[in-house]
């Protein structure tokens, strides 16, 4: 078993190491982490349209997400929108355009340099309408039953505690809310050395679980009308050329054939659940 304290660390290593390399317009051609051929590709296969990458500010796009839980349909006018794991702020401005001026947006990250970047992408865009808050997912800084919308892209594998991360989204969430999720989970095992793995917990590999698990953590939290909205796999090529993975890729030597087929085994899920009015 990883030390969680360990791992939690070296994701919030990882993830600042990330937005120091990424300049404040976004990442340049020269970053050693992040290309933005990658980001432009990665952005259009987990869902955005161009006019979405158009609309947000320049550097609040990573290249992260593994899908577009704002294009689900579930944001309202008015709406009070939590997004778990916000990073440089794309899917919070996505949202904040949604909820306009009576609505709010609250990114939560636990890694300073990224909320550091959020704000001044937030200053930038004149996004008057989100905030964003240095905090853990597993312990939410928000107050109870104040939350219509939680959102979540490619963030919840990289927790070690999955079923405490449902819950505090569920804390938070008004009677009705709605819960929209993209993330990376498992059809089957990884091998043994990538799920043993400290670096491939943190570059969302290991980190991923089982896609059983993964939607009996969202019911035993309380949620209903679980649905699953998509599946989708990303290329293996597409895989190897993030740089993030590139790293590991050649680090253990592994050959496309078997980047293939771990590529079968992850996919990006994206589901909604809501939770029950009170009775």
């Amino acid at each position: 078993m990883m030390d969680e304290r360990r791992v939690r660390d070296m994701v919030k290593e990882r993830y600042a190491s990330i937005v120091a390399q990424s300049g404040p317009s976004g990442p340049s051609q020269k970053s050693s982490c992040l290309d933005p051929r990658f980001i432009h590709s990665a952005g259009r296969l987990a869902g955005y349209s161009g006019q979405e990458l158009k609309r947000i500010p320049d550097g609040s796009n990573l290249g992260l997400g593994c899908g577009n839980p704002v294009a689900f349909g579930a944001i309202r006018e008015g709406d009070r929108v939590l997004d778990l794991g916000s990073g440089a702020g794309m899917d919070s401005f996505l949202a904040a355009d949604i909820v306009g001026e009576k609505g709010l947006v609250i990114g939560v990250d636990m890694t300073p340099g990224m909320i550091d970047r959020a704000r001044m992408n937030a200053m930038k865009g004149g996004f008057r309408n989100v905030e964003f808050r240095l905090g853990e997912i597993e312990n939410l800084p928000v107050e109870n039953s104040i939350i219509d919308v939680v959102i979540s892209n490619c963030v919840i594998n990289l927790s070690t505690d999955k079923p405490k991360v449902f819950q505090e989204a569920w804390r938070v969430m008004k009677p009705g809310g709605t819960l929209m999720v993209s993330d990376m989970v498992l059809l089957e095992e990884l091998p043994g050395y990538l799920e043993r793995s400290v670096e491939a917990y943190v570059r969302c590999i290991s980190g991923a679980i089982r896609k059983e698990e993964y939607l009996e953590a969202v019911q035993q939290a309380g949620f209903d009308e679980l649905s699953i909205l998509g599946e989708s796999h990303f290329p293996a090529e597409l895989i190897a050329e993030h740089s993030l993975m590139k790293e590991i890729v050649n680090k253990m030597r592994i050959p496309m054939s078997e980047l293939q087929r771990i590529g079968s085994t992850v996919v990006s899920l994206k589901i909604s659940a809501k939770k029950p009015h009170q009775h």
